[in-house]
């Protein structure tokens, strides 16, 4: 509105902050009052508080309610003069204040002035500025920053395609995971898992890519969940390209020492169900797979159903399924040492990364010690499974060739624990022996029974026999033989063989199984001892040893004279036995000076401590039962051979 005078704005006051000019007579009054400063400064000081109170303050209505009931005109005169000199006192004081400030006013004043023509120039200058800035916006800046800010839009629109293709790829990372997945490429699934999770965090202001991050982390945990499965398969069939792949992978989602303790898991599960389907396999086989109700039962109970037919066969592939599954962990160790062997040759070149390198460390050592400490648990579930299976089955009724074959595969498998972890393999040892015990006493009592029968009947003939006949020429005896092939079970081959050097880990790493082995060692001489002088049954085996007291060479009247003999007739024994003794002894040619002196029965007592002293060999636990065993067939058979010729001596 621009500037007004002084006087313009006295008038603006508010009728409180006003003052008016004193008359003449109020002027004659004010000098005619004492011009005493403290006079006039106690009359003011008289002054009531209520008159310097608010502006909403209405003097006059407080002055009229303040008059008394009844009117006095004196003391009403003497009031309202007492009003005047208060006011004439103020007025005064006003006047007096403004004298005082007059050259501060007037100062400015002059200030104010010079303000208001500083304005009118501004005002001047602005308005010129505001027409050069639109003549510059028409001419310049309109056309200047529209390029501007098109080139500015224009990168923001690379930019927000170039998100667009990255959420694009993501949207379709999950083809490719499946691909890398069924390629068993899984570090490199979990690396570009990884890459897509980071890239999805980037753009995670996107609406679209926070389910996308959702799904990254299920495909994610779906990549684990697959690792543990390729994991489980290390446990029967180690392959170092798929194991490496696995512990990259590991390594990445750096769960290292977790995928120890699952492998752990899995290999005492893998020992579990390996064991279970191959009886399950033979019970079923057996029972014609007419019942399902064996699949329901517990491993324990299930060896029972075990018949004696498949109880060999079931055993050999049984410790071939557990030697796969022990070989398994011996590669796995082995893989673990010789990566370790690597990252310390690059960590010696490298001394960078202290702090990496010391996480590796701790986690090379916790491996090592959790495989070193699982060598003995994976050991003791081995024997606690076979041994389920040994106690399942009543051994004492198995032939003798039966029962040493499954006597050399608990051997050869104690072999494997003692290699595998050094374990004597005590849960073994005490099993076998309580089928050996159990075996052997029925074993003996039949044999004794045999004997007996032999000794009934023996006629006390010289058995035609080489010359050059030796013990070691007989099967059961066989086991003595110090060139034997070193894939023969330890308790069939010689103390130098046992300590070769070569461990049954180290021979069969690359491929074979020692029981496949030792199975067709068990055939080929079951073979060649039923080709020689061998025999099924018992009755067989008198038969074979009776074979040389066969009457077809005997002549007819020497046949006839025995057989009278033994129907009770009464010709001359001495005659007849005599001429029976010079006839076979020129029939079979046994007058040779070096030929040794034995019976059908002698040969079957040695035949009998051949087969004892191999059990020995075998069971050292028993050894002093089985030689208590063998010291009574010799006291049998001495004790005959008194009864028959010296007690009338």
């Amino acid at each position: 509105k621009g500037l007004r005078s002084p006087q313009e704005s006295v008038n603006d006051l508010s009728p409180i902050e006003s003052f008016r000019i004193p008359t003449k007579e109020e002027l004659r009054e004010l000098h005619e009052e004492p011009a005493d400063p403290q006079a006039q400064q106690e009359i003011i000081n008289s002054i009531e508080e209520v008159y310097f109170s608010n502006d909403s303050f209405d003097i006059v209505k407080y002055e009229l309610e303040r008059l008394p009931p009844v009117l006095s005109l004196q003391e009403l005169e003497e009031y309202r003069d007492k009003l005047k000199q208060q006011q004439a006192a103020v007025s005064k004081k006003v006047a007096d204040l403004i004298l005082e400030k007059q050259p501060a006013y007037v100062e400015e004043l002059e200030r104010v002035t010079s303000l208001q023509s500083g304005l009118q120039l501004a005002a001047v200058i602005c308005t010129n500025g505001r027409r050069h800035l639109n003549i510059a916006k028409e001419g310049f800046t309109q056309t200047s920053l529209g390029l501007l800010a098109n080139q500015r839009k224009r990168q923001l629109l690379i930019g927000l395609l170039k998100s667009l293709r990255t959420i694009k790829t993501l949207q379709r990372t999950d083809v490719r995971l499946s691909e890398m997945l069924e390629e068993e490429d899984y570090p490199g699934a979990i690396q570009l898992c990884l890459e897509c999770q980071k890239a999805a965090s980037t753009f995670k202001h996107y609406s679209c890519i926070s389910e996308l991050n959702s799904k990254l982390q299920d495909t994610l945990e779906q990549i684990e969940e697959q690792l543990d499965v390729a994991l489980s398969k290390i446990c029967k069939n180690f392959d170092i390209n798929h194991y490496t792949k696995v512990q990259q992978a590991y390594r990445l989602l750096g769960k290292t020492q977790t995928a120890m303790d699952q492998l752990h898991m899995h290999f005492t599960q893998a020992i579990h169900n390996t064991v279970f389907q191959v009886v399950l396999g033979y019970v079923e086989l057996c029972a014609g797979n007419t019942d399902t109700k064996f699949q329901k039962l517990q491993y324990k109970d299930l060896c029972t159903h075990i018949t004696s037919d498949s109880y060999i066969p079931c055993l050999a592939d049984l410790c071939k399924a557990l030697w796969e599954v022990m070989l398994s962990y011996y590669r796995t160790m082995q893989w673990h040492e010789n990566h370790d062997q690597d990252e310390a040759a690059v960590v010696s070149s490298d001394g960078n990364n202290v702090i990496g390198t010391e996480e590796n460390c701790f986690d090379r050592n916790y491996v090592k010690k959790k495989l070193e400490h699982g060598l003995s648990r994976i050991w003791q579930d081995v024997q606690l499974k076979v041994k389920t299976y040994l106690l399942g089955t009543d051994l004492s009724n198995f032939k003798y060739d039966d029962f040493i074959f499954v006597l050399d595969v608990i051997s050869r498998l104690m072999q494997v624990g003692e290699e595998f972890c050094g374990s004597k393999s005590e849960v073994l040892q005490e099993s076998i022996r309580k089928q050996s015990v159990n075996y052997f006493k029925t074993y003996h009592r039949t044999r004794l029974e045999e004997l007996r029968m032999f000794l009934e009947n023996e006629t006390w003939e010289l058995c035609p026999v080489k010359s050059s006949f030796s013990i070691l020429q007989l099967h059961e005896f066989k086991f003595l033989e110090q060139s034997r092939s070193p894939s023969v079970s330890p308790s069939k081959q010689p103390a130098s063989a046992i300590s070769s050097t070569v461990t049954l880990f180290e021979q069969y790493c690359n491929g074979g199984n020692p029981f496949e082995i030792q199975a067709d060692s068990k055939d080929d001489e079951t073979e060649d001892v039923l080709a020689s002088n061998g025999y099924e049954s018992d009755e067989q085996e008198k038969s074979a040893y009776q074979e040389y007291d066969s009457d077809s060479d005997v002549p007819e009247e020497l046949k006839r004279d025995y057989v009278d003999e033994q129907t009770g007739d009464a010709p001359i024994k001495s005659v007849s036995r005599e001429t029976l003794r010079s006839r076979k002894r020129s029939d079979y040619n046994l007058n040779k000076v070096n030929a040794p002196i034995l019976t059908n029965t002698t040969l079957n007592v040695i035949r009998l401590v051949g087969k004892y002293m191999q059990m020995m060999n075998i069971l050292k636990p028993i050894a002093f039962d089985v030689i208590h065993f063998m010291s009574q067939l010799f006291d049998y058979y001495l004790y005959a051979v008194y009864t028959f010729f010296g007690r009338n001596d």
